[in-house]
């Protein structure tokens, strides 16, 4: 097998949780590459002999972006709803249903082609690993078919059925629909379950009963919560053992402690309160707490339409009261912990050989120098993209 070498990296970040720091920092450091998988890590001085070498020119070296939530299968435009929300108009779920009505109308075609737009717009922004989501169908064969589309791209699937209830149909109808035939039907195409736990969406226990069911058809469970205002949704994903709950803009005390006591992962998605004008959430109060953080995008067409981790980490550091490191973190090692993968999200020996050289010193420039497009080359698999 052929080993590469990428020597005269700058600053190399690995997230090795045996190191000192965070982010398991190396100056002056190699990576060496064999085949997809990461062979060896260190001082460049003590590299190991490799077949082929790539001069990094002194650039940082991070590990890729994992995008632990998206929602990349739909058609049709809202600008028009962002502009009217930037002029004072509240934002409320019922957007999705426009979304919904577009991406019904779409063919199978149009659905992949916009994905992988959207796949290639997040590698040459250094994501590497995305999790997409159902939720623009709302019937089992627009369901099916949504994840179907996303199955070419990722394995991080997730089947969001109870996205919200559809017109003509009352939610008792609805949520029998998601967790019998349209579950039926999406199962083989998902690893993820997911609820939007929500005034005008879902209440606690509708989205339990979502959930358990996914469950019962070996599907895992993750949650939308606490994103428009206070509500139960934190503590039933904690209660539930859930692996992430994400958005988690409105929390108690009682939300970060059981945050904070359960393991369930709080992913936070920045994008989503700046093309809001919500308060972001407090990042500051959860880590401080204990509890574990991801980064995300939450890339849909209309609450946040942005592809962006670099932006995003730019955002938790500026405006949720996080470290640049631990921005960085949540945006990697944070989102592999969210999707339950220990291949992706570090640089070290046996791990998924995905990385991202940047056009800068140190990492620290993500957050530094907001809105540059600082990404020189993405990896994935041990290959350039």
């Amino acid at each position: 097998m052929t080993a590469t070498a990428i020597t005269n990296i700058g600053e190399l970040v690995t997230n090795d949780p045996e190191a000192a720091d965070l982010l398991g920092v190396v100056a002056d450091a190699a990576v060496v590459v064999e085949g997809a998988t990461v062979a060896w890590v260190g001082p460049a001085a003590a590299a190991p002999p490799a077949d082929q070498q790539v001069d990094a020119g002194g650039r940082a070296v991070i590990p890729g972006f994992v995008d632990s939530h998206s929602h990349l299968v739909f058609a049709g435009d809202r600008a028009a709803e962002f502009a009217a929300r930037m002029s004072g108009e509240p934002y409320a779920a019922g957007g999705i249903r426009r979304t919904v009505a577009a991406t019904r109308a779409a063919t199978d075609e149009q659905l992949t082609s916009q994905v992988a737009r959207l796949v290639a717009e997040m590698r040459r922004q250094g994501t590497t690993t995305v999790e997409i989501k159902s939720g623009y169908g709302l019937t089992a064969h627009d369901e099916a078919r949504s994840l179907a589309v996303a199955r070419q791209f990722t394995v991080e699937t997730t089947y969001l059925g109870a996205h919200v209830v559809p017109d003509g149909t009352t939610p008792e109808e609805y949520v029998a629909l998601v967790t019998g035939p349209m579950l039926e039907a999406c199962a083989p195409y998902a690893r993820w379950i997911d609820a939007f736990c929500e005034t005008g969406a879902f209440d606690a226990d509708q989205s339990r009963a979502v959930l358990t069911a996914g469950a019962a058809a070996g599907l895992r469970g993750r949650l939308h919560a606490n994103q428009l205002g206070p509500g139960p949704g934190v503590r039933l994903a904690c209660d539930l053992g859930l692996t992430a709950v994400d958005h988690c803009t409105y929390l108690s005390d009682d939300d970060v402690s059981a945050l904070a006591d359960s393991g369930t992962i709080a992913t936070l998605l920045a994008g989503v309160e700046f093309s809001t004008r919500q308060p972001y959430p407090d990042a500051r109060r959860l880590i401080d707490a204990g509890a574990l953080v991801a980064l995300a995008s939450d890339c849909n067409p209309g609450s946040c339409f942005t592809s962006s981790l670099p932006f995003c980490v730019a955002l938790a550091v500026r405006e949720m009261r996080m470290t640049p490191a631990e921005a960085l973190y949540a945006a990697t090692a944070g989102g592999a912990a969210a999707l339950d993968r220990d291949d992706v999200g570090s640089l070290l020996p046996g791990k998924r050989a995905d990385l991202v050289l940047l056009d800068a010193p140190t990492y620290v420039h993500l957050a530094y120098r907001p809105g540059v497009p600082l990404v020189a080359q993405t990896w994935v698999s041990g290959r350039p993209v």
